[in-house]
């Protein structure tokens, strides 16, 4: 009977961790998307406000969109992927240990 509640919670745990991370897949396809059409806006509009292309490119408010909300979207990641992503997990010390004595 015990083995039949680990099994089902370990499921539960599973299939919210895939929730997180096709949440966290969705908000980054959105962020690009958005960010794709605002940028669009902001360079058309200051063209049309006699900017030349090179200015209208490197005005600053064409990225910062990206900037605010990509600051957002690293915490978002942090939040589903946390530190292992990075590869500083439970066995990183291990592994390295394992690599060091090898050389």
């Amino acid at each position: 009977m015990e083995r039949d509640f680990t099994k089902e919670q370990n499921y539960i745990k599973a299939k919210k961790r895939v929730k997180a991370i096709k949440g966290f897949y969705v908000h980054l396809m959105v962020f690009v998307i958005v960010n794709i059409f605002i940028s669009g806006v902001v360079i058309f509009g200051l063209l049309q406000s006699n900017y030349s292309f090179y200015d209208a490119i490197t005005n600053f408010g064409v990225y910062s969109t990206w900037l605010f909300w990509g600051i957002g979207m690293f915490f978002h990641w942090m939040g589903v992927f946390g530190f292992k992503s990075i590869g500083f997990g439970k066995d990183w010390e291990e592994k390295k240990i394992k690599e060091f004595m090898e050389k």
